[in-house]
């Protein structure tokens, strides 16, 4: 079964009197355990995919299906209980809370999913270990380097075991050669734990990675490669 189905999606923005068409008639679908890349220009409704699929923001038709559920058939605290129970998110500004530790970030989505503190303490160490950070579980997000937050927030997003991760830009704020090691962590993470990776990207290193890429532009999808990009290009 894919883990993301969309058919015939439809999203306008209307801002004062101008209606402007984000995305028109999207057929898409996502596979199981695959590093999919959502890419295109600026503009070109990439953001507003990513966010349907996340269950942040709603289509205007058609429909959208996630591990199996017809997202538009819940209410909004049924969603808010779906997100936090199926989905993971990486932001290219990290968006974690200042106040807490490393540790804390991470255990913050189980606290929220009423997980039990043994369970939360084991899965928040191992998940530390895998990223390369278990020597920072103490310090502060302000005490870490880009890198490092990015780590963290890949721990985090992992944390509840979702179905799919969802990451926006995510080595947009990052040197290229930390943007390589980040990349190179996510794949091995999507590996490991059998979970999907679905993504934004410009970045060239990101594209080269994908299983899947979908190409969009002006809203409409223009092309879905699928397999890995390097091959198909060869």
């Amino acid at each position: 079964m894919n883990v993301v189905t969309l058919d015939k999606i439809g999203k306008t923005y209307h801002l004062d009197a101008v209606s402007v068409p984000a995305l028109v008639d999207i057929n898409l679908e996502i596979r199981p355990n695959c590093f999919t890349v959502i890419s295109g220009p600026s503009g070109s409704g990439k953001t507003t995919l990513l966010n349907l699929i996340g269950c942040i923001d709603q289509a205007d038709s058609g429909e959208i299906k996630v591990a199996g559920q017809a997202v538009q058939e819940l209410s909004d605290d049924a969603l808010s209980d779906f997100r936090a129970r199926h989905l993971g998110f990486i932001f290219q500004n990290f968006n974690l809370l200042p106040v807490l530790t490393v540790a804390e970030n991470v255990e913050y989505p189980l606290l929220l999913s009423r997980t039990p503190a043994a369970e939360r303490k084991r899965r928040v160490a191992a998940l530390l270990e895998a990223v390369g950070i278990a020597d920072k579980a103490r310090n502060l997000p302000g005490q870490l380097s880009g890198g490092q937050r990015q780590r963290v927030a890949i721990a985090r997003a992992l944390a509840p075991a979702p179905n799919l991760v969802l990451a926006d830009e995510p080595t947009a704020n990052l040197d290229s050669h930390t943007g390589a090691a980040i990349i190179a962590l996510m794949r091995e993470m999507q590996r490991e734990h059998h979970v999907s990776f679905v993504f934004s990207s410009h970045d060239a290193k990101v594209m080269a990675e994908a299983d899947d890429a979908v190409l969009i532009r002006d809203g409409h999808i223009e092309d879905i490669v699928r397999g890995n990009l390097m091959e198909a290009a060869q």
